[in-house]
């Protein structure tokens, strides 16, 4: 999302700005700013709505294709991590092509994986159409924000953005509901069936409405060792986090791959360094406030999306509520998150991102601290007062997070700043179900054993042990068929108690993640270009 066409009043001494490639001001459909922010925020719906929508599918998927809990943890892994390798490589390849034709590419690219997902019926390629749909959903997020750039004028830019990262909320927060609709009243096929009319929806508008804006600068070469650096490391991290479990924390295997990570990430920040085109410019971050930003973003994600996770399991498997009801007590969420949106903007540019961002994170780590209390007897209302309290708590982090990073990023490089903001929180998602997931298998397997002894239920062999473990990850009880019902409920019983005792735990780490974030939020600032925009064209 290296977009160059931005513009700013020069100083005394300082050339002028480059010129967009295509300034002539826009009077019909084609390139109509706001024609221009529908289509782009139609396509952006279908990303964003991915990212939650098929929580609430997961258990449904798991139960119909067999698949296990590392399996379903790479439904959304998978995904996310797709999304956020790419989603540089991705601006970049919009600034020297076009924005218009990548945009283009990526709706229809992510429709047909989608149609693809409906049609599968293994759960390999399950996950391997959601990395698809990270790919081309990265060539989506950067190429829109790279249109709005380029065809508001600067003093409708920002109003323009506001309204793009509404939907971002909105969609993210609405995934829930609208997959449990689906879920219940079709099936979990029909989450991944929606997109298809959706992206023809973009696609038909995209050709009809969107124009191409090209930088003058554009980049001539990519990094392709970068690239190949930042996705080996990020794969081996996440992968020795998901896998820890079953080979163990003191595994050799586990460490191996941690530590091939590491040198991943140190290699990538060295060649970073020398290379003429770096995929991530590392001069962003001699900015303090903007890597502040940046680490609030991956906190953030990795607490809500890793709470969000388990949540669902807990709604349907524990209280065994049906994907619509799962959907509908997380409306508070939601709710708060859409209404909490405009008060957080308002709020951000009357005091600055600070206290609006540190409160933020501060109601997220209480509301995580409430979540940890939950049980098999908690009642709705209790729900709805956390829930409630989640939503308000990210509001000002989603709406503040462009002014903090793009906003103090030097105007050249603030297409760069807005895909890594975008990148933080795909990253921040997909280490957030990775490690809170990891907590959750650990508290199982240490407590179910011991769980099981105390009922009084017959003992298992190991197998049979870790079998049962991996249902009562998702909140599944392990009933056999033709168990008698004082021996089936009381397997219920220690099933949920131990489900229970490991999301708990995962709620403490998740809020334990939001009280460092309220300190790193302190480290914010607003941005010295935070009003600068850039238009190619004039409303």
């Amino acid at each position: 999302m290296t977009s160059q066409t931005t513009v700013s009043a020069p100083g005394p001494g300082d050339k002028a700005p480059a010129a967009p490639s295509d300034p002539t001001p826009s009077t019909g459909l084609r390139g109509h700013p706001w024609f221009t922010l529908i289509t782009v925020a139609v396509g952006v719906m279908m990303v964003a709505l991915d990212g939650t929508i098929v929580a609430i599918a997961n258990p449904a998927i798991q139960k119909d294709l067999g698949a296990s809990f590392a399996d379903v943890q790479w439904i959304t892994n998978g995904y996310f991590l797709a999304l956020a390798v790419s989603l540089i490589t991705a601006g970049k390849l919009g600034d020297r092509f076009g924005h218009r034709q990548t945009f283009l590419i990526g709706v229809t690219g992510f429709a047909l994986a989608s149609g693809a997902i409906g049609l599968s019926h293994s759960i390999a390629f399950v996950v391997t159409f959601r990395v698809l749909q990270g790919l081309f959903g990265a060539l989506l997020m950067p190429a829109a924000l790279g249109l709005l750039r380029a065809t508001f004028p600067a003093e409708k830019l920002n109003m323009a953005i506001g309204l793009w990262g509404m939907v971002i909320g909105a969609s993210t927060a609405g995934g829930p509901i609208l997959g449990g609709v689906l879920v219940e009243h079709v099936n979990w096929q029909s989450v991944f069936f929606i997109n298809v009319p959706v992206g023809a929806i973009a696609l038909i508008l995209g050709l009809l409405i969107l124009r191409d804006h090209r930088a003058e600068n554009a980049p001539r070469s990519f990094d392709i060792l970068g690239i190949g650096l930042l996705s080996g490391a990020m794969f081996c991290l996440v992968w020795a986090l998901i896998k820890a479990p079953a080979w163990g924390w003191g595994s050799g295997t586990t460490w191996t791959f941690l530590a091939v990570s590491v040198v991943g990430f140190a290699s990538f920040a060295f060649w970073e360094q020398r290379v003429a085109e770096p995929l991530i410019p590392l001069g962003l971050f001699r900015s303090v406030a903007l890597s502040a930003g940046v680490v609030l973003m991956v906190l953030m994600a990795i607490a809500f999306m890793g709470g969000l996770f388990f949540v669902t399991f807990y709604l349907q498997n524990v209280h065994g509520m049906s994907p619509i009801d799962a959907g509908l007590h997380l409306l508070p969420l939601t709710g708060m998150m859409i209404v909490g949106s405009p008060l957080a903007g308002a709020a951000i540019t009357k005091l600055g991102p600070r206290i609006p961002l540190a409160g933020g994170m501060a109601a997220t780590a209480i509301a995580m601290f409430g979540m940890s209390t939950l049980d098999s007897n908690t009642g709705s209302a209790v729900m709805s007062i956390w829930f409630a309290l989640l939503g308000l708590g990210l509001a000002p982090v989603m709406v503040g997070a462009t002014e903090v990073i793009v906003g103090n990023a030097p105007m050249e490089l603030s297409g760069v700043a807005g895909g890594l903001q975008q990148a933080a929180m795909q990253i921040g998602g997909s280490l957030g179900t990775a490690v809170l997931g990891a907590v959750m298998a650990s508290r199982v397997d240490s407590d179910l054993a011991g769980n099981w002894a105390d009922a009084g239920l017959p003992k298992l062999t190991q197998p049979q042990l870790d079998a049962a473990a991996e249902a009562v990850q998702v909140g599944v009880a392990p009933v056999a068929p033709h168990t008698p019902e004082a021996i089936a409920a009381k397997i219920t019983q220690v099933a949920h108690d131990t489900f229970i005792s490991g999301m708990s735990l995962a709620c403490l780490v998740a809020a334990g993640v939001a009280v460092v974030a309220v300190f790193v939020a302190f480290l914010t600032k607003r941005g010295e270009n935070a009003e600068a925009g850039a238009g190619a064209a004039h409303i």
